[in-house]
């Protein structure tokens, strides 16, 4: 990959986790507070609303800093060693707690009885898309695990 291109990524990275923890800071809070005070049937779910919007936020930066890595590991031209394992993996892991906050968010909002059709759509899309997420990055895993094998393999020919 072009270290243009690695360098670009990780640009982007960087103003995507900026943008992120804006939201974390300043866009939850005042969102969650306009839902309370235009909803006071659901006003109780304000500061759990908060925290698990911040923890989704957390899980999606954590991910960002795992690619980031692994451009590193790219540019580097280490990308196929035991080390891109350790940031494949814990994508993967931010992508199951991410699917299962959802679910736990989704089981929370039908419980207080505050379930739009709408929102039973988008829950279903979260876990639909974090656990598909989850399933592309395992079969890229595979295929990290096999290039890695492989190139041992054509080190030891050569």
């Amino acid at each position: 990959m072009q270290p243009r291109v690695t360098a670009t990524l990780k640009a982007l990275i960087a103003v995507m986790i900026a943008l992120l923890l804006a939201s974390q800071i300043f866009a939850i809070p005042e969102i969650a507070q306009m839902t309370a005070d235009r909803n006071p049937d659901v006003a109780q779910l304000k500061i759990p609303g908060i925290i698990a919007a911040i923890l989704f936020l957390v899980l999606v930066q954590v991910t960002l800093v795992c690619v980031w890595r692994l451009l590193s590991l790219v540019r580097a031209d280490q990308i196929f060693s035991p080390k891109a394992f350790r940031y494949v993996d814990v994508i993967l892991a931010m992508l199951i707690c991410a699917g299962v906050l959802i679910a736990a968010s989704y089981v929370v909002i039908m419980l207080a009885r505050a379930v739009s059709p709408t929102v039973q759509l988008l829950a279903a899309l979260g876990v639909v898309v974090s656990f598909s997420l989850g399933l592309l990055v395992i079969v890229l895993r595979g295929l990290l695990t096999k290039a890695l094998q492989l190139e041992q393999d054509m080190s030891e020919v050569v």
